[in-house]
């Protein structure tokens, strides 16, 4: 660990899964300090506010120090020269991860050179592991234990409640 390097580990955590703490937890352990970024995302249709994520996120992850959790509406490459960071941390689960992501780190490191991107594969129990999945479970009643800390699994399950049950 270099004494002076800051990483980010962006996402939209929408629910933030055992999978995203795995990630977190190791990229903790590898910085002196990790800012998550709930970031914004167009293309997705996210159950949580961002307020909602980053408090889900802070309530599970009280015994990581080094670790700030933040909300970010704009570039990634911008946000990292804001802070000073050298690298931003992605978790990749399957090919069809890698293909994005290399592309979006191609751009980042474009728009900012002094940023690289790490990429962290999950562990393997955390594979098949999605948000999308965690809330299609929810909706339909099941139980995500396996998939959501205690510390967030409430939060989702009562998201899920107050919302139309005509859906289940």
């Amino acid at each position: 660990m270099r004494d002076n390097v800051i990483a980010i580990c962006p996402g939209s955590f929408d629910p933030v899964t055992y999978g995203h703490l795995d990630i977190i937890t190791r990229a903790a352990g590898m910085f002196k300090k990790l800012i998550v970024v709930v970031a914004s995302n167009s293309s997705k249709n996210c159950c949580f506010t961002p307020e909602e994520r980053v408090e889900l996120i802070k309530k599970c992850i009280t015994n990581l120090d080094n670790v700030e959790v933040v909300h970010y509406d704009g570039l990634l490459a911008d946000y990292a020269a804001q802070v000073g960071a050298t690298a931003i941390i992605k978790g990749l689960r399957a090919m069809s991860d890698f293909e994005y992501e290399f592309q979006m780190a191609l751009t980042n490191r474009k728009l900012n050179n002094e940023v690289e991107t790490v990429f962290l594969t999950t562990s393997a129990e955390y594979m098949y592991l999605s948000s999308s999945l965690v809330k299609e479970v929810a909706r339909l009643g099941g139980d995500i234990k396996e998939f959501v800390p205690p510390c967030a699994a409430q939060d989702v399950v009562n998201k899920f409640e107050r919302n139309d049950t005509h859906d289940r």
